[in-house]
């Protein structure tokens, strides 16, 4: 295995990272800042109003986009698994 293999093998893990954490991420920025906005505008300063919200988000996240963060994961297994011996050598 080369080193181009191996940059190329970081990249999709990274990639694979990246896509399966994107979802979550996003959720819980948008939700944090609507809370932010809505705390702002109604100038209610509560710690457990900006983190309520966006644990419920990256729950309901996680159920709508577990079933295809479980399938990107598992092909990227998949490919690693059925590819070791070219890693290996």
């Amino acid at each position: 295995m080369d080193n181009v293999d191996m940059i190329r093998l970081a990249q999709e893990a990274i990639r694979t990272v990246l896509f399966v954490a994107a979802p979550m991420l996003l959720i819980s920025l948008t939700v944090g800042l609507l809370v932010s906005i809505m705390q702002a505008v109604t100038q209610i300063q509560e710690a457990t109003l900006a983190f309520v919200p966006k644990i419920l988000a990256v729950f309901l996240s996680l159920l709508l986009f577990g079933p295809w963060m479980i399938k990107l994961i598992t092909q990227f297994a998949s490919g690693l698994l059925g590819n070791l011996n070219i890693y290996i050598y």
